[in-house]
């Protein structure tokens, strides 16, 4: 399953190669890769590569969102070129309820372009996924960039409206039954369980 992230989130088109992410089945879950440009703006976030690092969505990142639609859970996963990252599980749009859990996550990088694995285990995924949408920022202060799978169209966009990423309804549908095979069934999850019994 592949995606190419080509426009802003109020749905213009960039000016740069597109972001392209990859998903493929793994036993124990799904293989993320990425592989985007490297802008290098802003500066590396200062943090340990290959741990978590919350706030990481103020810097060069790419993320992720795993939705089911009916709950409104989420499963969001930042990636930084850095090598630095962040997951987050979320129960209700911006609610918290896990976050910095740990990942396998490798980066490959030269002075032009970033590829990014993360392996990402099936427990991180909500129960029922069936959404998607996935996400791009980079760039410094009038020059940060905000970019979207799945933008805001235009007609949509209200006045003085800034970028925001958890906007749910405007996720598209995602079947992994069409990664996984149709007698594959989603693994029950622990950490949600627990998610679910915070709320």
């Amino acid at each position: 399953m592949e995606f190419k992230i080509e426009h802003t989130w109020n749905s213009l088109p960039l000016s740069h190669d597109p972001i392209v992410i990859k998903l493929t089945p793994e036993n124990s879950g799904i293989l993320m890769e990425v592989s985007a440009p490297f802008f290098n703006d802003p500066p590396a976030p200062p943090g340990e590569a290959g741990k978590p690092f919350n706030g990481l969505w103020d810097y060069e990142v790419v993320e992720a969102f795993f939705l089911n639609g009916q709950t409104q859970q989420y499963l969001e996963v930042e990636l930084c070129p850095h090598g630095q990252h962040l997951v987050l599980l979320l129960s209700g749009r911006r609610k918290v309820c896990k976050q910095e859990l740990p990942l396998t996550f490798e980066v490959s990088r030269t002075s032009t372009n970033w590829i990014g694995k993360a392996h990402l285990p099936w427990s991180y995924f909500p129960p029922a996924t069936d959404k998607f949408n996935a996400f791009a920022i980079h760039g410094s202060g009038v020059d940060r960039t905000y970019e979207a799978l799945f933008p805001i169209p235009q007609l949509e966009i209200q006045k003085e409206q800034k970028p925001d990423f958890h906007r749910l309804e405007y996720f598209k549908r995602f079947n992994l039954k069409l990664l996984m095979g149709d007698a594959w069934k989603q693994p029950d999850s622990d950490l949600w369980a627990l998610c679910k019994h915070n709320n």
